[in-house]
């Protein structure tokens, strides 16, 4: 036997999924953009220098495993790359192994700019646990990271 439940009313799935987080990173991505000015980097080029300092490490990672982990094709990693090695923040490099390959790595003065922007990325950070509070923030980011995958090309077929 079904008995009705009395609740809210469903919730609206319509209108773009997409448009809305766009919207939602536009926002966060100029918070970002503003707290880091000071350092003369944007959001984008900040989370490069840390994946690369993370990832990386003194060896440097290969640009393939750099768009992998960052979810970026490799013409928009290039791309976005450009920058950083005119500033001489990153080197790119034939692997010393496999001629193929090349591969990122944090200069000396990349680890300088990094690590003199992270106070104005905390703040920024900052910002954004205050808005929605920190407990809210380590779900959406579990969240996030939990349905990051059902969007990448090996599980749907298509490129995003």
């Amino acid at each position: 036997m079904n008995f009705p439940i009395a609740s809210a009313p469903p919730l609206s799935t319509s209108g773009c999924t997409c448009a809305r987080l766009r919207r939602l990173t536009r926002r966060m991505t100029a918070l970002y953009d503003h707290e880091l000015a000071p350092t003369g980097l944007r959001l984008t080029q900040y989370s490069l220098l840390a994946t690369l300092w993370r990832e990386g490490g003194q060896k440097g990672i290969s640009l393939s495993d750099l768009a992998a982990v960052l979810d970026m094709d490799r013409t928009t990693l290039t791309r976005n790359l450009r920058p950083m090695t005119q500033r001489q923040f990153i080197s790119i490099d034939v692997d010393a192994t496999d001629g193929r390959m090349r591969r990122a790595t944090l200069t000396a003065q990349g680890v300088a700019a990094f690590e003199s922007a992270q106070p104005f990325w905390r703040i920024a950070q900052s910002r954004v646990d205050q808005a929605l509070g920190k407990e809210n923030v380590t779900a959406l980011h579990q969240w996030v990271d939990s349905v990051i995958p059902a969007f990448r090309e090996e599980t749907h077929g298509a490129n995003p």
